[in-house]
């Protein structure tokens, strides 16, 4: 019998910890929120949600003493998921909090959605094309997903783009990166396709 890996969802202030850990656990796992770095060496995987501002988000995670301690995480290889800001933060940038800089673990920056690009935030349920890699094994072809958000990631590195979504131009909607995995969509509040995708992520666990 496979012993359940320990998932540490990070909090540091930020809202919608309770409907991650809440899907988590459906998935079937049994996720503990973490504060302090001294808890990170009980896990065997992180979960980085995040709702607000990336540049208070930026600074939440830096009073916790945890900004480092991920950076670190992350550079091992050790297993990520990142949600919204969680994704959001992976980059070098971002036009929300000029002169905020994000964890810096891949090269792209974060822009916003322009005026054209139709109603934001772009909240709702949108499809998904172009899907790859593990997260997304034994789902439909273009699968659903709801999102909530006004700026999203540009990676410099196309390679790692697992799904891409069309609002107002096409969109990396999620990545891939060895044990590093991160979307813009809320698995969370995605119903079927979120419990399937968060299943996926325990599952590259073993």
């Amino acid at each position: 019998m496979e012993t359940q890996k320990k998932i540490g969802v990070i909090d540091y202030g930020s809202g919608n910890l309770r409907s991650v850990t809440k899907s988590l656990e459906a998935a079937g796992s049994s996720p503990d929120l973490v504060t302090t770095v001294a808890q990170l060496e009980a896990c065997d995987a992180i979960v980085v949600p995040g709702q607000g501002a990336f540049g208070d988000c930026a600074k939440n995670l830096s009073a916790s003493g945890m900004w480092d301690a991920i950076i670190e995480w992350i550079k091992a290889g050790r297993p990520y998921l990142g949600i919204c800001l969680g994704y959001q933060l992976l980059f070098e940038t971002s036009e929300e909090s000029p002169g905020t800089k994000g964890l810096g673990i891949f090269p792209g920056k974060v822009v916003r959605f322009t005026p054209d690009a139709g109603k934001i935030p772009h909240m709702g349920w949108n499809e998904l094309k172009d899907t790859k890699g593990p997260l997304f094994a034994g789902m439909d072809a273009d699968p659903f997903f709801y999102f909530v958000h006004s700026y999203y990631p540009i990676p410099a590195e196309a390679g790692m783009v697992s799904a891409y979504c069309e609002y107002g131009g096409r969109f990396a909607a999620s990545i891939s990166s060895g044990a590093i995995h991160a979307t813009q969509f809320h698995p969370e509040k995605s119903q079927a396709s979120g419990q399937a995708l968060l299943k996926n992520f325990l599952k590259s666990l073993n």
